[in-house]
């Protein structure tokens, strides 16, 4: 048994996300196309000698209890495997809370495959995988990262062959962050009043035809209560993007740019804002970065 690990917990964004319509049980479903990229939280875990989880982070907006999911994935999986050893816990925070990156998803994901590690224990991925959707609907995904088509509520996860690797530049405006249930809550007005719904083969039709755009449908609703948004996304346009879209839910928007010189000239048009200038990961590079094999 180790005595301590060190692992990344990287963001996502969306390359097209469909909201096609509120199911039964007061979900939403969607159909989107996940894609891992470099920037990163880290995550240390090691063994402590008080018995319990003991969580730490450089956020002081963030919680430490069991209201953060790095607290309650830890919690799930030494109670998956029988381990009542004491759990320190370091996180440090570079994704920005509330932007629609899934910081806080991937951190979760990250705090399984480390308990995992430190301990040296193996579960059934397919039971991983149930633990992981029952913190949080995209939190499945970020056991793998890569390039994956998502659906259901977003934690039905079918792997995509990569794509190249691109250059994003993601921009993270200081004052604005969209909640998602108010983001959901928008759209779920712009749904009552859609005319002609989504379709399964719009969506098919949208990624096959465009495969290097990207779209969200939450741009019309969170984009019309922050029109500083919509700005951004058109000054990356401007400034070389190959596309932009909105990140999630909100409030980051990306550029999808084929040249790095170029982005990283964008990324000095934003001044105002916090920038990061990173790059795709592939499933592989994924992978070796968190010390984790699937397959195995």
């Amino acid at each position: 048994m180790k005595k301590s690990v060190r692992l990344p917990a990287f963001a996502k964004i969306n390359l097209c996300l469909r909201v096609m319509g509120r199911r039964p049980d007061g979900y939403h479903e969607l159909r989107t196309i996940f894609q891992a990229i470099s920037l990163r939280d880290t995550l240390e875990l090691s063994l402590a000698s008080s018995p319990g989880i003991t969580l730490e982070t450089d956020d002081p907006a963030l919680p430490t209890g069991r209201e953060n999911l790095v607290y309650r994935a830890i919690e799930a999986i030494r109670s998956e495997i029988g381990f009542h050893r004491g759990i320190r816990a370091c996180l440090e925070k570079l994704i920005p809370v509330a932007r629609g990156l899934g910081g806080g998803s991937s951190d979760a994901a990250a705090a399984l495959i480390g308990m995992l590690r430190l301990t040296e224990k193996k579960i059934p991925l397919e039971r991983l995988m149930q633990i992981a959707a029952g913190l949080g609907a995209d939190v499945p995904f970020f056991l793998f990262g890569g390039r994956a088509l998502a659906t259901n509520r977003g934690d039905e996860i079918y792997p995509l062959v990569d794509a190249p690797k691109r250059t994003i530049l993601v921009v993270s405006p200081r004052n604005i962050g969209v909640s998602t249930k108010e983001a959901y809550q928008w759209i779920s007005e712009e749904l009552t009043n859609r005319t002609k719904p989504h379709t399964i083969w719009g969506f098919c039709a949208l990624c096959w035809s465009l495969p290097e755009a990207v779209s969200n449908d939450f741009e019309e609703p969170v984009f019309c209560r922050y029109p500083r948004l919509g700005e951004i996304r058109a000054g990356l346009l401007q400034r070389g993007a190959v596309d932009a879209a909105l990140a999630g839910s909100g409030s980051a928007v990306f550029g999808v740019f084929r040249n790095p010189a170029q982005a990283r000239r964008a990324a000095r048009e934003f001044p105002e804002d916090s920038v990061f200038l990173v790059e795709t990961l592939s499933r592989e590079k994924y992978g070796r970065a968190l010390g984790w094999r699937v397959a195995s």
